[in-house]
């Protein structure tokens, strides 16, 4: 029978006892770890959110019924135990931060019993993802995600204790608004008041931290929910939180200085890491080029060569065609990986077909300097140490090719630039390398639409000096966008926003959009900006990544205390489920089953 805690009150949370209180009598609650009876010795193991202690009933020290009380417990019963702390008269547990001390009791009351868990509660577990997900109170109880939830806590304090010392008003804005069709796919919700109208999610609070602007808010943060019904990936949730900022009268260094301040405080406090300052800057040109993404990783090295020049008049084909139809030929040298056996190098062609490449041409440097090469007999010798050369070649190394359009290139080779890197492991979780990559394309052309489309969003800045050319040739325009990369991932981003109405009515000419549409998508945007609106800038943070990064975890699931799987589903709560006809027919709304569902 569970019992009462009434009288009692907790002095104590397990992992707060030290040396410094024996000899005091002290109060703990918590869960039964483990339970170890070894006949008239019972050790009880208590866990609360800050640690474990041992709890030790011994016949001579504690009475019979208490003895035999405690030798009922069971993992996961709560307790309340009373008792005085002293030094452990066994051996002291170094891996316990209470290691020195145990608990002798003179009371022991059983708040609740519990089931056998269908898991052990213990950290790094192995059991199924599934399974944990689906009895997620129970994983929650694990020592590593309380800390990485602790963690994430911590960081969303100092976010705003930095912020409001910077002058920054956080501002709540709206969860149902207006549905926008640039970007992701939008969440919908249906409106009982207006039959056949919906409210969109946010996907993020871009509009309205614009309008905070034009209200004269001058700093705005928020920690923002957002939501995006998009297909899910190891890092992506449907739904997640942005740390979410705009600021008024600032260019570009104005936002990446603050922020700059920002992280090197948010490193220091939580992981004690300093954070050298200024945080490295390259242009999203030169990060393509060297590293094949606008994310670099730049813990190790394995850069992109360009070797357009070197093959341009050579015998093979795949090079030359790629360069006829106005691409290019680069490669990354694998230092050491000559050796490596056939089969592997098919692999990491495969790998890198899911990029768009058509395949990965190669030279093995063997020890001895000969070179063996999946194209040798369309080069002559000259040519082929020509490219050696360029590559930097050394007996041993291995030399790995893409040739195709560019994007195909940067993609193909600058993911597996990042895949050799895990399989040769250059990856040290402890080192966080920031690196600040400005300059983004304005537009980017989409094959799929027939038209440029905004690489970041509509109301993004052009470099002014780039402006001339947004009839001519659309795609050398620069924007005033900047992304933060930790590690080979973009935790943050932002952009100079468009307060000139010439220039916002250009942008949105060259997007393709009619006076009409952008007044039906962003009219309350564009009727405000017609009273007088400040420059103004912002960035945002994915804050779950963030926290991925800092607690040194894999997959941002770790980090949300309740995340949905794969499909966008929550196996705990087993959402999202059918409505119920009484509440569909409120909403004036009926549901047509697609076939094959």
């Amino acid at each position: 029978m569970a019992e009462s805690m009434k009288g009692l009150k907790r002095t104590h949370r397990c992992g707060e006892l030290s040396a410094s209180q024996a000899g005091q009598t002290v109060t703990i609650m918590g869960w039964v770890q483990k339970n170890r009876n070894k006949g008239g010795l019972v050790f009880v193991d208590v866990r609360d959110r800050s640690g474990v202690i041992q709890v030790v009933f011994e016949e001579g020290k504690a009475d019979a019924a208490l003895l035999e009380k405690a030798a009922k417990l069971r993992a996961e019963y709560v307790v309340a135990i009373t008792g005085r702390v002293e030094m452990r008269s066994g051996a002291v547990n170094e891996n316990l931060a209470t290691g020195e001390i145990e608990i002798i009791p003179e009371s022991l009351r059983i708040l609740s019993e519990s089931e056998t868990p269908p898991f052990p509660i213990e950290e790094n577990s192995k059991t199924k993802e599934e399974v944990r997900l689906k009895y997620r109170y129970l994983d929650l109880r694990r020592p590593d995600l309380q800390r990485n939830l602790r963690m994430k806590s911590h960081v969303m304090t100092l976010t705003r204790q930095f912020f409001a010392g910077e002058g920054f008003l956080e501002v709540e804005t709206p969860m149902l608004g207006k549905t926008t069709p640039e970007g992701a796919r939008d969440y919908l919700v249906p409106s009982r008041v207006h039959p056949g109208c919906f409210y969109g999610l946010p996907q993020s609070p871009q509009l309205y931290k614009q309008l905070l602007m034009c209200s004269g808010m001058d700093r705005y943060i928020q920690i923002a929910r957002c939501f995006r019904d998009e297909d899910l990936r190891a890092d992506r949730q449907p739904e997640f939180t942005q740390i979410d900022m705009e600021l008024s009268f600032v260019d570009v260094d104005d936002v990446i200085e603050v922020n700059e301040r920002y992280l090197k405080r948010l490193f220091q406090e939580v992981l004690g890491i300093e954070v050298k300052l200024p945080i490295q800057r390259m242009t999203w040109q030169e990060a393509m080029d060297r590293f094949g993404s606008d994310k670099p990783d730049l813990r190790f090295g394995m850069e992109l060569t360009d070797v357009s020049d070197v093959v341009k008049d050579c015998g093979f084909g795949v090079f030359t065609g790629a360069l006829e139809s106005g691409g290019s030929v680069r490669g990354i040298n694998a230092k050491g990986q000559g050796g490596m056996p056939r089969k592997k190098i098919d692999k990491l062609t495969a790998f890198v077909k899911d990029y768009g490449a058509k395949g990965l041409a190669y030279i093995a440097i063997q020890e001895d300097g000969s070179v063996k090469s999946s194209f040798a007999k369309f080069l002559s010798e000259e040519q082929m140490s020509a490219l050696v050369k360029a590559m930097d070649g050394e007996p041993g190394d291995l030399l790995l090719f893409a040739a195709d359009k560019n994007k195909v290139v940067w993609d193909s080779l600058g993911a597996l630039r990042v895949e050799l890197a895990k399989q040769l492991e250059l990856l040290d979780k402890n080192e966080y390398r920031f690196v600040w990559i400005t300059e983004f394309p304005l537009l980017e052309w989409s094959e799929e639409q027939g038209r440029f489309v905004a690489m970041h969003h509509p109301f993004t800045m052009p470099m002014e000096e780039d402006l001339a050319f947004i009839d001519s040739d659309p795609g050398k325009v620069r924007a005033k966008a900047y992304d933060i990369v930790l590690n080979g991932n973009e935790i943050g981003g932002g952009s100079v926003r468009i307060h000139q109405n010439d220039i916002q009515e250009k942008m949105f000419e060259v997007l393709g959009f009619t006076r009409e549409q952008a007044y039906s998508q962003f009219g309350f945007l564009l009727d405000a900006f017609k009273y007088g609106v400040p420059p103004h800038a912002g960035l945002a943070y994915g804050l779950d990544r963030l926290v991925m990064l800092m607690a040194g975890e894999d997959s941002i699931r770790d980090v949300i205390a309740f995340p949905k799987v794969k499909d966008a589903s929550c196996l705990m709560t087993e959402a999202p489920t059918p409505a119920d006809e009484k509440q569909l027919e409120e909403l004036g709304l009926s549901v047509r089953v697609k076939e094959g569902m």
